[in-house]
């Protein structure tokens, strides 16, 4: 008997999965709403900010080029997703395609990580969006204290909406998303447009700033790069451009959600790559664009988060106070209403994402395997449900801002094992059909892993506690339940898999 710890399932059996009855999901996405996931879930609040403090902060008007900086490293890893996507077009993402290649714990450890990810990230995005709704309609965040608990309503609101609308399919939810998603993108080109006639060639000189001292943070707060250099921080120049590119990369995490929704797709092979490949391209233009622009607004001195007075001063620079400078102040309201809008879809497909990597396990036995159930309308509404009321509750009552990293690591950690696993997969299995092929392997790949592990490299030493944490208690679930429930593990044993169709 294989070591249960090694032993993989086969992408003929993946694939053959997904055709039982009762475990089954509805083919009906195309390219154009895989796209519209992937554009949903990574344009939000982050364009409207990121930019305009990175550019304050660290890189200066070459902030654009941190832009492109992290667009490459995602990129290499698009490809790598593209590819594996198209070969083993199966919900689960990163999950399914570990358990192809490196074995079943391996595959449990990845799951358990984006378990954190998605939950985290969904919680922590519905907490953003309330805040959000209080500055649109000028109302006051919508938040209570019920026995001196503090219970932000409107993140738990924005939660179960969005779960009952996912109990209703993938098509329905990519035509609410792709409306929403026009209105956050017509804002982002409104801003765009009307920013560049306030441009002044002046604020791109000089274009990297001399590099400066910085206050580098200490303890558990300081990044696992400035532990080991014992190295202060450095603020513009070269180093402070590719520092700029391991924040700003975060605001392109969620283009991987589009990987796990290939078996809903109805020609994975072709559309999945396609929509991986398209949302990234789309939202890699919008954030340099939109940067060029506020760089070019106003100069990067007084975006800095030390510049300003009064309450501005110490405060993380954005869009709007770039906008405010210039003297156009209605611009605002409107990027609210567009980080607001941007905010919807990205709870709502993080949500989608979440059930999907949690549908995949619980179908392998690897969680309780009654949870994989899918509806008349080929949804697993057990897992969507369960999922949608755990995260309210994080999102309405546990303060999430410390935890935000955890997203990070989780998302990098993600990246590194699926492009290590194209390689792999090439190696072992050089027959499967490959509707998309990662070009340069074993090059392309190994670059991936290189970026990753260099932004990995950049993130808080407190972030990395925590992982590893989890990951620890991650270990005691996969030997305590999971690896004596696993489908795999049964049929070696040789016992009947329950069925799950009425």
């Amino acid at each position: 008997m294989a070591n249960p710890l090694l032993r993989t399932k086969s992408v003929e059996q993946s694939i053959a999965d997904t055709e039982v009855v009762g475990t089954r999901l509805k083919k009906q996405l195309t390219a154009w709403d895989l796209t519209i996931f992937g554009v949903a879930v990574v344009v939000g609040a982050g364009i409207f900010t990121i930019g305009a403090k990175t550019a304050g902060d660290l890189a200066g008007p070459a902030v654009s080029v941190s832009f492109v900086i992290a667009a490459i490293a995602c990129g290499l890893a698009a490809l790598c997703y593209a590819e594996f996507a198209s070969t083993v077009p199966v919900a689960g993402s990163a999950y399914t395609f570990s358990y192809a290649t490196f074995g079943e714990f391996a595959a449990w450890i990845i799951g358990w990580d984006l378990v954190l990810e998605f939950s985290i990230a969904a919680a922590a995005v519905a907490s953003g969006w309330s805040s959000y709704v209080g500055t649109v309609f000028h109302t006051g965040a919508p938040v209570v204290e019920i026995g001196g608990v503090r219970v932000d309503w409107g993140a738990m609101l924005i939660v179960a909406v969005l779960t009952v609308l996912l109990t209703f399919g993938a098509k329905v939810s990519s035509r609410v998303s792709a409306v929403i998603t026009a209105i956050k993108v017509a804002v982002v080109l409104l801003v765009i447009v009307v920013g560049a006639f306030y441009i002044k060639g002046s604020n791109y000189s000089p274009f990297v700033p001399e590099s400066v001292q910085g206050e580098g943070k200490s303890g558990l707060k300081q990044s696992l790069f400035q532990f080991v250099t014992d190295g202060g921080g450095l603020s513009y120049g070269w180093y402070g451009v590719l520092a700029g590119a391991s924040l700003v990369f975060f605001s392109f995490i969620g283009f991987d959600i589009v990987a796990t929704s290939a078996e809903e797709t109805k020609n994975p092979q072709r559309d999945v790559p396609r929509g991986i490949m398209g949302s990234l391209a789309i939202v890699t233009v919008l954030y340099i664009a939109v940067t060029i622009v506020v760089t070019g607004m106003t100069s990067y001195k007084e975006l800095a988060t030390a510049a300003g007075t009064g309450k501005d001063k110490g405060a993380a620079k954005n869009l709007a106070y770039a906008f405010s400078l210039n003297g156009v102040d209605w611009a605002a309201t409107i990027i609210s209403i567009g980080a607001l809008a941007g905010l919807t879809t990205v709870v709502m497909v993080l949500l989608m994402g979440q059930n999907r990597v949690l549908f995949a396990m619980a179908r392998d036995g690897l969680l309780p395997r009654k949870l994989a159930k899918t509806s008349d309308r080929g949804v697993p509404v057990r897992i969507a449900v369960g999922v949608g009321v755990v995260v309210a509750v994080f999102a309405g009552l546990v303060p999430l801002d410390e935890l935000a990293e955890l997203i990070n690591i989780g998302t990098l950690f993600a990246f590194v094992m699926v492009s290590v696993g194209v390689v792999v997969l090439r190696k072992r299995r050089p027959d499967l059909p490959r509707g998309f092929r990662t070009p340069l392997v074993p090059l392309v790949p190994i670059l991936s892993v290189i970026a990753c592990a260099w932004l990995m490299f950049n993130l808080p030493l407190e972030t990395w506690v925590r992982f590893l944490i989890w990951m620890v208690a991650g270990v005691v679930v996969y030997f305590l339940y999971s690896k004596n429930h696993s489908v795999l593990g049964r049929r070696e044993r040789g016992e009947v898999i329950e069925s799950l169709a009425d």
